[in-house]
């Protein structure tokens, strides 16, 4: 008896496969990423054929990447993007470069055509933002020198992809009107969309974020809404999904809703995107692979090693570290997604052959795979290598002066009776103070003017254990919990404790049964000091009765 599954049996077992493989990989040390795409190999019409083809699944796997490029967005401000413009621009301009020409002359020395040879060296250049960001997310180092680099100049490949790809259509008649008139209409688009969004980050989403944040699934719901909707448009208009729901991130960027909308959608993200590496599995053609293997072992060699070259040689010249340039280069270290969609685009303009297709995707499941280590066990690799990467800098190198990520003496959640007295008293001992507060409506203000620029607010809810991840705890001198709730402020101490704080942390316990409630936290480090403020309130105000009545005893 045959059994037919519909869409939603087939995801039930393409899911179950991927759990079951997961678990394995996380059993042998092996990166998930590796796991999910051998999944979509093995469900794919290559071995298994559940699904003969990826669509069920893209549109989970788009929306996934739209999330994740909007959590990018959201961590991006105006001072991160002044400080790696420049090298940003010129290092992602000079690999593309360097890497077309290059890989060009590999293709002819091994007898490719010419137009098919400019193809596969086109599809050489461009790297996976999506891999790369969330190995870069999962190692929390994207906030990093290297980390904001690599994202620069990933950002400018994905503009450059674009131009490349309306270049090779128009060359190719598959578009109507000329190179030139495309471009311009791109131009044009491209003024429209940044200011459009500009308008809407300015006078819009202010006052409809403070309504909207009363409700936290309202808040999410319409931040996914939000980002969503802005990659179809960008879609649209030309450009990639994942510009425009970049966009969409970097215009909330500077609200003070941003960390707890980055701490609710991290969990959607990492579901979501499971779907795009199973696609990007299933979409791998292995049938026209035939002779390529040699080519395709040079190609990868030069992809893993080659890009990582040029990008650390662009990067000395400018002044920075070895060290900044090796790690960033990693992040070009493999091809993407765009260009086995690049070489199947030329396949169906009939300007490369199934041989060059197999070429590129044998090629980009090598990169990928090994990519993904280097970039795990990058640090490592570095320490290895460090003599010989010495002779690619300058004896004047830059360091990190130019992007200072926000610091903050103390961390306070909540604003109440008790959290407005000690925020006062910290900001008039000279501390900056960043205030977490669930409540948008809240207003919170230091009566002092002058004190009032050392208090930044953002809005959260301090019971999310993903929401400290979004703050710079690390860069604190103290957190401090006033939250009435004792099992609240358990989670959030352990959940601080979790995404990396080594500064003390205090709770306030408002009764006696709270405060037993933290004897555990307490007993094993992850809560410092336990804060009593009615009881230590009645002592001030015994001591103060006590003064007064001595003092009317002296003068009697």
């Amino acid at each position: 008896m045959e059994i037919e599954l519909d869409t939603f049996g087939l995801t039930a077992a393409i899911l179950a496969i991927a759990g079951v493989v997961a678990f394995l990989a996380h059993r042998a040390k092996q990166p998930l990423i590796i796991a999910f795409i051998l999944v979509g190999i093995i469900v794919g019409p290559n071995v298994l054929g559940i699904i003969d083809e990826a669509e069920p699944l893209e549109l989970l796997a788009e929306i996934g990447i739209a999330i994740l490029l909007f959590l990018v967005g959201l961590k991006l401000d105006i001072t991160l993007v002044r400080s790696i413009g420049k090298v940003a621009l010129l290092t992602g301009l000079g690999q593309v470069v360097f890497t077309a020409l290059i890989g060009w002359v590999i293709a002819l020395a091994f007898g490719i055509d010419l137009v098919p040879a400019i193809y596969v060296a086109v599809a050489l250049t461009f790297s996976s933002t999506i891999i790369i960001v969330k190995l870069l997310t999962d190692k929390r180092e994207l906030d990093e020198l290297h980390g904001r680099i690599a994202l620069g100049f990933l950002i400018v490949q994905d503009v450059v992809v674009i131009v490349a790809m309306i270049a090779l259509t128009s060359f190719g008649g598959g578009r109507e009107g000329s190179i030139g008139e495309q471009v311009l209409f791109l131009v044009v688009s491209a003024v429209g969309l940044l200011g459009g969004v500009y308008v809407v980050a300015r006078w819009v989403l202010p006052p409809l974020l403070k309504l909207l944040a009363s409700n936290q699934e309202l808040l999410i719901v319409w931040s996914v809404a939000w980002a969503v909707a802005l990659a179809a448009l960008t879609d649209v208009l030309g450009f990639s999904i994942e510009v425009g729901a970049f966009l969409a991130g970097f215009a909330l960027a500077s609200t003070r809703y941003r960390e707890t909308i980055a701490a609710s959608l991290s969990g959607l993200r990492d579901f979501l995107l499971l779907f795009f590496f199973i696609t990007l599995g299933a979409q791998l053609d292995f049938s026209a692979i035939g002779e390529q293997i040699p080519a395709a072992i040079v190609f990868s060699i030069f992809v893993l090693i080659g890009n990582p070259l040029i990008v650390l040689i662009i990067m000395g010249l400018m002044g920075y570290p070895s060290r900044v340039g090796f790690l960033a280069g990693l992040a070009v270290a493999q091809i993407s997604e765009f260009s086995l969609i690049l070489i199947a685009l030329g396949r169906d303009l009939d300007q490369v052959g199934d041989d060059m297709v197999g070429l590129v995707t044998l090629v980009g499941l090598i990169t990928i795979t090994g990519s993904t280590y280097l970039i795990l066990y990058s640090k490592q690799i570095y320490s290895w290598l460090e003599p010989a990467l010495r002779v690619f800098e300058r004896k004047k190198t830059i360091v990190d002066d130019d992007y200072e990520p926000e610091k903050h003496d103390a961390i306070v959640f909540g604003y109440g009776r008790f959290g407005k007295q000690l925020v006062t008293e910290l900001v008039e001992e000279g501390c900056s103070v960043l205030v977490v507060e669930w409540d948008p409506f809240a207003q919170v203000q230091v009566d002092n003017d002058d004190l009032a620029e050392q208090v930044t607010v953002v809005f959260g809810d301090a019971s999310s254990p993903e929401f400290p991840d979004a703050l710079p705890i690390r860069h604190a001198r103290w957190i401090i919990s006033t939250v009435p709730d004792a099992d609240t402020s358990v989670v959030l101490a352990t959940a601080l404790r979790q995404h990396g704080a080594t500064c003390p942390i205090a709770v306030t316990a408002h009764t006696d049964a709270a405060g037993a409630r933290y004897a555990d936290a307490v007993a094993d480090g992850t809560i410092s000091v336990v804060l009593h403020p009615f009881r230590d309130a009645a002592d001030d105000a015994l001591d103060a009765l006590k003064r007064l009545e001595a003092h009317e005893r002296d003068d009697n």
